[in-house]
This record gives C-alpha cells, sequence and structure tokens, in this order.
C-alpha cells in the first residue's frame, strides 16, 4: 500500500479524486492501493521550556538552549495550562498507523518551506525511517496532480529546504523565548513579548510614527501662472520656491509686468516602459491592500483559497518569473481569459499576439515559480476571491503584454528673468496598461499637465499669477503595503551598490575588471586629481562642516583647487542659487537648515565644482517625500542641464522611476532593469 499525507483535508480528496481512491475511513480514505491521510496544519511543534525542566521566568534560566529541541503533539489551552490537542494526538495516531503498514509514502503537504516543515515534524514525531517520495507541484489542477505523480523525487532532495524551515523555526524559539523571558524579568511585571520578526517590524512602525509625529513642516511659496496656447489653457509653476510670501508677491509682481511668458526650451523624449513582473505573494499582498484595502492575512487566505479550488498556481511564492517551460503554456491560459468580461475585449483586440519574455528566467524560479491562473475556469468565486483572481489574471496578462511608449515633455519658461517648467505626458501606445483600461499612467506627479505643441520662443499671455502656499510633508505612516515593502527591502544591503559607488569614486580598488573614464582607464588617473575635478560625492548624511557657514562649505573644495576667496565665493553663490538656496541662505550654519535644504548645499558643493561624475549615495535617504521631490528634481537638472553623469544608489523606487538608465544590482552583479 501506498500511504500518501497531505496538507489539509480539501487537498486530500483532491489527490483522492484524481488516483481513483474513494473509500472513506476515519482519518484517511483508502482504495485503488493507496491510503490518502492529512494533517491539519502544524500538528507537531517544538516543546516549551517547561519540557526541558525550565520553570517560570528565572534570570538564572537564561540563556535557554536545549542541545536536542523535543517535538510534541499540537497544544491546546486549558484553563492555565496546555495540554496536547485531542483531535492531533487521534490523526498522529492514524498516520503513524498508516506509516507502519506503508510500503511507500508518497509527501503531498504544501510544495514549500512550511509544507516540508509539517510533514518532516510528523515523520519524526511518530518515529518513521521508511524512505519517502515528494510530489512537488505548483498548482493542484487534475491534470498537475497527474503529471506530479510521473515525476516523484526522492524526498532526500528536499532536505536542505527541511533543515532551512528546521532552522527557522528553532531561531524563532531560541529568540522568543529567551528575548521575551529576558525583557520580562527586566521590565518586573507582566508578560512581554519580543520575536525575531514582529519585533523589528513594530520598531519599524514606531520609527515612522515618530518621524510622523515630530516632524516639523516648513511653509514655502511657489508662483502659478495660468497661460494658454490654440485654445489649451494649461498652468506652469515657478522653478524656484520661496521662504516667505512677501518675496513670492515681489517675484509675482515682476512676472505681471513683464506681459507675457517665452518658452526658453522644449525637449521631448520617447519613454517605454516595460510590463511588470508576475506576482509573488509580497506584491499582490502589497497591492491588494493599495486597491480593496485587504490586509496582508486576508489576501494570503483568498489566494490559499483560490490554489485549492485549483484556480491559481501555488501562492507562497517568492518568485517574480516562470522557467522557459511554463511559458509555452501561456498562449493557452490566456486564451482561456477571453470570455472574461474584462480582459476578453483587450485579448481580443492585442496589436501584437506575441508574448513578452521579461518574466521568463530559469536562474530565478527556485521552489515555485510566480503566480498565474491555472485551466480551470473561475466559477462560483466570492466576491472578494473574484478580485484576487483578477489580480492574479491581470497581472499575467500585463507581464506577457506589450511595452508602454509614452512622450514626456518638459518645458522652460522666463517672465521677467522668472524661470518656470512645466511638465506633460501622453501615451502613444498604452501596451499592457490597456489590460485594466488605464490609458494613462497613475502618477503622484502634481506638477503633470497637459500641454498644448510648444516650440521654443513661443510668446505666451499671462492670464493669471497666484500665490501657493504649500508645506512640506512627512513620510505618512505605514499601511500594510508600505510595511510589506520595508520588510522586503530591509536588510537587504549587501548586494554591492555601495561599493560600486566607492570604486567609481575612486576610494576603493578593484580587485579585477577595469573602471573606465572617457576612454582612460581610472587606474592610470591620477586619483586625487579625478576626486577633485571629475568626480564629486553626494552623500546620505550630507557631510557639511558644522561650523562653516552654507557658503563656506560650498567654497571648500574650490579653495582646495586654489581658487581665490572671490572666485570661490562667486561660484559658490552661483551654485547655491541654482539649487534654490538664495542670499538669505549663505551666512547660516548647516544646524540651522532642514534636511533637504542640507541636501541642497551638498549638490550645491557639486555643481561648483563643475564635477563631470556626481556619485550620489542614497541622497534621499534622510528625507521627508517633499524634500525627496526636490531632490530628485534637482539631480535630474544636474543629469539633463548641467551635462553631468549623474549615477545614485539607492532603495527608493520613486528616485529610479526618474532615471534615464537603471541597472538592479543583485548579489554583486549589476542587471539592467526597467522600473
Amino acid at each position: 500500500m501506498k500511504v500518501i499525507i497531505a496538507e489539509k483535508p480539501s487537498v486530500a480528496r483532491d489527490i483522492a479524486s484524481v488516483l481513483g481512491v474513494t473509500n472513506k475511513k476515519d482519518g484517511f480514505i483508502e482504495g485503488n492501493g493507496y491510503a490518502v491521510t492529512w494533517a491539519f496544519g502544524h500538528l507537531v511543534g517544538l516543546a516549551m521550556p517547561d519540557a526541558y525542566g525550565f520553570t517560570g521566568f528565572q534570570r538564572e534560566n537564561l540563556p535557554i538552549l536545549p542541545a536536542d529541541f523535543t517535538l510534541i503533539p499540537r497544544q491546546v489551552r486549558e484553563g492555565k495550562e496546555y495540554k496536547a490537542d485531542p483531535g492531533a494526538l487521534k490523526q498522529l495516531k492514524v498516520i503513524k498507523d498508516l506509516f507502519s503498514r506503508a510500503d511507500e509514502i508518497i509527501v503531498a503537504t504544501d510544495a514549500g518551506r512550511e509544507g516540508e516543515l509539517i510533514f518532516r515534524y510528523i515523520y519524526n514525531y511518530v518515529g518513521c525511517r521508511k524512505p519517502f517520495r515528494r510530489l512537488w507541484i505548483s498548482s493542484l489542477t487534475d491534470r498537475a496532480i497527474r503529471d506530479g505523480f510521473q515525476s516523484l523525487r526522492p524526498g532526500s532532495d528536499y532536505d536542505n529546504l527541511y533543515y532551512s524551515a528546521k532552522a527557522r523555526s528553532q531561531a524563532d524559539w531560541i529568540v522568543g523565548i529567551n528575548a521575551s523571558q529576558a525583557l520580562s524579568i527586566t521590565a518586573g511585571s507582566g508578560v512581554w513579548s519580543l520575536g525575531r520578526v514582529q519585533t523589528p517590524t513594530l520598531a519599524m512602525i514606531c520609527s515612522r510614527y515618530l518621524e510622523n509625529k515630530d516632524f516639523k513642516p516648513q511653509t514655502y511659496f511657489r508662483l502659478k501662472v495660468h497661460t494658454a496656447k490654440d485654445a489649451t489653457a494649461f498652468a506652469v509653476l515657478s522653478a524656484d520656491k520661496y521662504d516667505t510670501r512677501t518675496a513670492a508677491d515681489e517675484t509675482a509682481s515682476v512676472v505681471n509686468a513683464a506681459g507675457g511668458l517665452t518658452v526658453t526650451s522644449v525637449v521631448k523624449k520617447e519613454v517605454h516602459q516595460e510590463p511588470p513582473l508576475l506576482y509573488d505573494l509580497t506584491t499582490l499582498q502589497k497591492d491588494a491592500n493599495k486597491r480593496h484595502s485587504f490586509s496582508a492575512d486576508k489576501t494570503l487566505t483568498i489566494a490559499q483559497a483560490l490554489y485549492e479550488k485549483k484556480m491559481i498556481s501555488y501562492p507562497r511564492t517568492g518568485s517574480r518569473y516562470i522557467s522557459a517551460d511554463v511559458l509555452e503554456e501561456i498562449p493557452h491560459l490566456i486564451a482561456t481569459l477571453r470570455a472574461h468580461p474584462k480582459f476578453g475585449a483587450y485579448i481580443d483586440g492585442r496589436y501584437d499576439t506575441s508574448l513578452n519574455t521579461r518574466p521568463v528566467d530559469d536562474t530565478k524560479v527556485t521552489d515555485h515559480h510566480a503566480l498565474i491562473i491555472t485551466e480551470d475556469p473561475a466559477t462560483g468565486l466570492s466576491a472578494d476571491e473574484q478580485l484576487i483572481y483578477d489580480m492574479v489574471a491581470g497581472r499575467m496578462l500585463e507581464a506577457f503584454g506589450e511595452r508602454c511608449t509614452k512622450e514626456n515633455t518638459a518645458v522652460t519658461l522666463d517672465a521677467g528673468g522668472v524661470h518656470f517648467v512645466a511638465k506633460g505626458s501622453i501615451m502613444l501606445h498604452p501596451g499592457w496598461r490597456n489590460v485594466f483600461g488605464a490609458t494613462q499612467e497613475e502618477t503622484a506627479d502634481e506638477d503633470l499637465t497637459v500641454l498644448p505643441d510648444l516650440t521654443e520662443g513661443d510668446k505666451l499671455a499671462v492670464r493669471d499669477t497666484e500665490v501657493q502656499e504649500k508645506q512640506t510633508k512627512p513620510k505618512p505612516l505605514h499601511t500594510e503595503a508600505s510595511l510589506l515593502s520595508a520588510m522586503e527591502s530591509a536588510g537587504k544591503s549587501g548586494s554591492g551598490k555601495t561599493t560600486l559607488l566607492s570604486l567609481l569614486a575612486g576610494l576603493d580598488t578593484p580587485q579585477s575588471g577595469d573602471i573606465m573614464v572617457n576612454g582612460q582607464s581610472l587606474r592610470e588617473i591620477d586619483v586625487d586629481i579625478y576626486r577633485r575635478k571629475q568626480a564629486s560625492v553626494i552623500y546620505q548624511s550630507y557631510n557639511l562642516f558644522p561650523l562653516m557657514t552654507v557658503c563656506e562649505n560650498v567654497m571648500y573644495p574650490l579653495k582646495l583647487l586654489r581658487h581665490s576667496d572671490a572666485d570661490a565665493k562667486k561660484e559658490a553663490q552661483i551654485a547655491l542659487e541654482k539649487v534654490g538656496l538664495g542670499e538669505s541662505y549663505w551666512k547660516r550654519l548647516p544646524a540651522m537648515l532642514s534636511g533637504g535644504e542640507q541636501q541642497r548645499v551638498a549638490i550645491a558643493r557639486t555643481l561648483a565644482v563643475h564635477a563631470q561624475i556626481v556619485l550620489a549615495d542614497e541622497p534621499t535617504g534622510n528625507l521627508d517625500t517633499e524634500n525627496s521631490s526636490q531632490i530628485i528634481q534637482l539631480l535630474s537638472k544636474l543629469a539633463h542641464e548641467e551635462t553631468c553623469c549623474v549615477v545614485v544608489v539607492t532603495h527608493d523606487l520613486e528616485v529610479a522611476k526618474a532615471a534615464d538608465v537603471v541597472f538592479r544590482m543583485d548579489s554583486g552583479r549589476i542587471k539592467e532593469d526597467a522600473v
């Protein structure tokens, strides 16, 4: 007899149905040479400290480090005590009996780390030593189950997956038990909880809360001028921001007296936006929170239900890619959506039926590929299940769709020496954005407007001038979506980005390979001259001299280059004006400035030396949303108007989105990747 163990009864029933196993027993189904049994999730877990002779919270017991961890059946609370769950004990007895009679054991728990741990803990607890084979499938469709049974693999192939899960389980126990007891003992009263994951996550929430609570908004003013061309009305904004209303009003008077606006430059750029990658669980949870206010747990529960209904692939995946063999199934899966009310029109109207292969990468698929639908029709779904299914299906269509093409326009204007800017974007070909009928890109850029066809030299009338009063804004409190992003990126240092920046700055020497600057190896260039004249670094921490004024900070590198005091001062003042820091700032000390203003001083220092290469290390890392946006604009201006090569190292996707070219670093390797 072959014994199959699934993670839960519903999955066991699906497997039994495919194999023709129909005779229902207490705790299993048998027939056709098989017995299909099941767990109820984690039937077995790690014992608590009292199993090792440690009772109560006592300082002398710490640290509690079992030489060998003891496995016990799932516990339930009765009064003040915990006892073995009778249902768990009963099912474990069934499993032990079946394993003892089995000619072969087949593991069909969820094909992932936790599924492997669930089985191995049961297997070890009941004292089984028989070899077993593994059913590894990414969906529960009848076809996937049949195909999976044709390619069972030795259980030993998944030993490392088990060791990983076991290490995580024991690490949670060691940190949780010891840290919680230590904290509770130190506190002197009550029981306090610390955890390997929960505590850092709580710290991120609290840190953002305190940052938000302590934020002191800065008031600033900006001019908004309404104008028109060819019956198309639009507004332009002053390039500079003003600290006082008086300064803004005076500038408005200059603009009104000028009699009109002159277009000084029009820059149009065709931009191609690649489709997004497929969903993994985390990105699905983030998007579901943003779109539908679903909690991460609710999204996982729904996705798991859809998986068990055979409508989507295995949801607990960390990959956003599929393997080449799965690509062969995609046209058929797309065809199944032709009757879908949301997607049918898109599928019928696709300009190009070829598939974008960006989400195909065998090297980035480990346990499971990204989330996709199955060939089974999605019927009988609840409203929430339909929302999640549509997200997975729609993202699959987007990921394999055509790239989106748009034209971005940046316009500068002048009125009496006052500079204005306007930005516009039109969709030339929506491509993948048509999946959900979104012919326009969602953007938080409030400066974006609809522009007429403008030409350099155009004269435009000033219809109205208004002074806008605004305030800088703090980073918002975490939502579940933003917290998931923070948790996902936390600790991901080590990719090599900062090391690369140090190499480019000449602060470190590569062990292999070479860095070419204007066709010359950096090894052959005088590094001191290179760092002073060609390359300049902008740091996250600003690196300003606290006892020097703003102007003196900007003058300093010029004086190292032996500029006279007068020349250095003149260049510094010009640079400060360019970053929006007028004369009122020049004699201030850095401590008198906001974080955003200090970063602008650092950028001005780079402008003053006319560096050819600007290297920015997390330049928005310490800034709120408003100041981050301003720094992004300044860096973009450096690249496009000052003809600098600007290289930015960042974790901030908003910064990356503003770049002309994006390279993603992964484990010390550079990979080009569209944002």
